[in-house]
């Protein structure tokens, strides 16, 4: 079992920024992706970012954030960020950090094993 806690979100204004951290406990040591995603009221969860390996494998990014979030990891601490600058209304979502142990498709939800509780962002305009 893997545990994951996300943590950072906040109200901010449009072009500001907010660090999200996500700390997994349990067998972390099987975990292959590292994933964020995000869900909107009244829409359908979707994919933000996500990182192989924790801090040493590739990283990939949905085109909407592309330039403006990034991912990083810390294996020792075995914690995920995603610093998302340039923040935008649109951005506004509860933020789901997710784990998979089989390799998944890192853009799709439904292929991680573990989810966090999600945080809170907003932004204004």
């Amino acid at each position: 079992q893997v545990q994951l806690v996300e943590s950072g979100g906040g109200l901010v204004q449009a072009g500001g920024s907010l660090r999200l951290s996500c700390a997994a406990s349990g067998r972390t040591f099987s975990i292959y992706t590292m994933g964020w995603f995000r869900q909107a009221p009244g829409k359908e969860r979707e994919f933000v970012s996500a990182i192989r390996n924790w801090s040493g494998g590739s990283t990939y990014y949905a085109d909407s954030v592309k330039g403006r979030f990034t991912i990083s990891g810390d294996n020792a601490k075995n914690t995920v960020y995603l610093q998302m600058n340039s923040l935008k209304p649109e951005d506004t979502a509860v933020y789901y950090c997710a784990a998979d142990q089989r390799f998944a498709r890192v853009t799709t939800a439904s292929e991680y094993d573990y989810w966090g509780q999600g945080t809170q962002v907003t932004v204004s305009s």
